[in-house]
């Protein structure tokens, strides 16, 4: 077993997500956000550094407006934050895209980012893919982020479909995907989660709809 050096990346976990047309709807935002809570505890009881990112735009903004309520982090992360946080501000859907993340966890010499917050099909999507160009290690908790419903000219997918399809793609290739719970357990081990690849999830895929 090979032990890791973690960091918990809170993607976004602001109030726009939990209100209006932009509000997580599977997961349960309020499960979402219990477990969130969990994640933070235990990385503050364990010493593994936080990044709290915000997504931010101009004041006036029809959503993540800098300043405003919805741009704010929900209260069960704000109460919990700390000095030694990394606080980040974004205007794109990766983390690292237009940030010094990425440099802040070399000098850490972090090499694997746990996600957890919002969107599962936006922001935790592309910070996964964008990990994967840095050459670091990226995890999602999957009851720890959450989806919205998706309806638009090429299609439309519930929330619940958008989450749990992303959760197998992302496991195929991008980024090792856990519950909570088994995310606690590995870190306790200082072990890296176990992840697919995409020729075992492909030949799987096979087993299960060509058959």
């Amino acid at each position: 077993m090979t032990t890791i050096r973690r960091a918990l990346i809170l993607v976004d976990v602001q109030n726009q997500y939990f209100d209006g047309p932009l509000a997580i709807h599977y997961p349960p935002r309020d499960v979402s956000v219990q477990n969130i809570v969990r994640l933070i505890d235990h990385a503050e009881e364990q010493g593994i550094p936080v990044v709290a990112v915000q997504h931010t735009y101009p004041a006036g903004a029809p959503a993540f407006a800098e300043g405003s309520s919805s741009w704010e982090l929900h209260p069960e992360v704000a109460a919990r934050a700390t000095p030694a946080w990394k606080r980040v501000r974004k205007q794109f859907g990766s983390v690292f895209a237009g940030t010094d993340v990425a440099e802040w966890l070399r000098e850490q010499d972090v090499d694997t980012v746990t996600l957890a917050g919002y969107m599962t099909n936006n922001c935790d999507l592309a910070s996964a893919a964008g990990a994967e160009e840095l050459g670091i290690a990226a995890e999602v908790i999957s009851d720890a982020t959450g989806a919205i419903h998706i309806a638009n000219a090429a299609g439309k997918a519930s929330a619940e479909q958008v989450h749990t399809t992303l959760m197998a793609i992302l496991n195929s290739n991008f980024a090792a995907v856990a519950t909570t719970d088994e995310w606690i357990d590995a870190s306790n081990s200082g072990v890296a989660l176990a992840k697919d690849d995409l020729l075992s999830s492909a030949v799987e895929g096979q087993n299960v709809f060509d058959a």
